[in-house]
């Protein structure tokens, strides 16, 4: 079978002759069919261009979206924290206002509230672990702000009419200090044996004015070899404060004084090691824990 050509005929138009240029058949044909190939593969890889620049797009909004709902959530974790801690806050003022109204006996302060609300076991929170934003959690915090409300508002009522015996609770600070040395057993200073300490040592600066707790009858001043200068005070509904240790008294024996009232100045007369205030609070004459009694924070 003879071979097929294709002639393709050049003629310049500043010539009268012309130049014949023959390409087998065969060769036209794989020219053809590379160019086709060829095209499409160009096509092919301008649609894989344009697919990835899109997907690439898309992943560069999915982690711009992906990098928002993480700050979103870090602040949402952020403000269940703050609400935990705030209702925990809460819900302790709410025991010692229990305890101040008798319903809630000192020794039963770390309990709950006289009211039901959210499950015990989301009181106890370990606020540095990864906190919970489940419609769950946040049902369980509403129930523990509603819990609180409630009993709060039950205190109100409560304390409307009780302003008088309100004001003979000794609920504030004497003295601007930390405590050094809590009320209960603790190893004696001096003895270096254990011993049960009766009020609370707060250490502050020497000379810091000291006030009375509550509203009351100054019934005794003086010194004492163990208590250096000191104040004692009648509150009335059985409770009563003392004051030792002080630099001096600024107040007599039979004196009315008011909470917040200046009683005398941080010393370090008596037996002690250092200027601060010793500080008792006594219900029908045996001592109690005067932190059950601290409002003020």
């Amino acid at each position: 079978m003879a071979k097929k050509f294709i002639s393709i005929v050049i003629v310049p138009n500043w010539k009268t002759s012309f130049k014949t240029i023959t390409i087998p058949h065969k060769a036209v044909r794989l020219v053809i069919g590379a160019g086709i190939a060829f095209a499409v593969f160009f096509v092919f890889f301008l649609l894989d261009y344009f697919s990835m620049t899109m997907t690439k797009a898309k992943y560069k909004d999915l982690v711009k979206e992906a990098s928002a709902q993480k700050e979103l959530i870090a602040n949402y974790e952020s403000t269940i924290n703050q609400m935990r801690e705030t209702i925990t806050s809460f819900e302790n003022y709410a025991r010692k206002i229990n305890v101040l109204a008798g319903i809630q006996s000192p020794e039963n302060i770390k309990g709950e509230p006289g009211v039901g609300g959210g499950e015990k076991s989301d009181l106890n929170v370990d606020l540095k672990a990864r906190p919970d934003v489940s419609p769950g959690a946040i049902q369980a915090i509403k129930q523990r702000a509603e819990s609180v409300e409630k009993n709060l508002s039950y205190m109100y009522h409560f304390f409307e009419n009780q302003t008088a015996t309100l004001a003979t609770m000794p609920t504030i600070w004497p003295t601007v200090g930390w405590v050094s040395s809590p009320f209960g057993p603790r190893i004696d200073p001096f003895t270096g044996r254990n011993a049960f300490h009766t009020g609370l040592d707060i250490a502050t600066n020497f000379n810091n004015p000291v006030v009375a707790t509550a509203n009351g009858v100054v019934i005794q001043v003086g010194f004492d070899k163990y208590k250096g200068n000191f104040v004692a005070i009648s509150h009335g509904n059985g409770f009563s404060t003392e004051y030792w240790h002080l630099q001096k008294y600024v107040v007599k024996s039979g004196q009315k004084v008011e909470r917040g009232q200046l009683v005398g100045y941080v010393g370090n007369t008596g037996k002690t090691l250092g200027p601060h205030l010793h500080y008792e609070v006594h219900l029908n004459g045996k001592p109690i824990n005067p932190i059950d009694y601290i409002i003020e924070q």
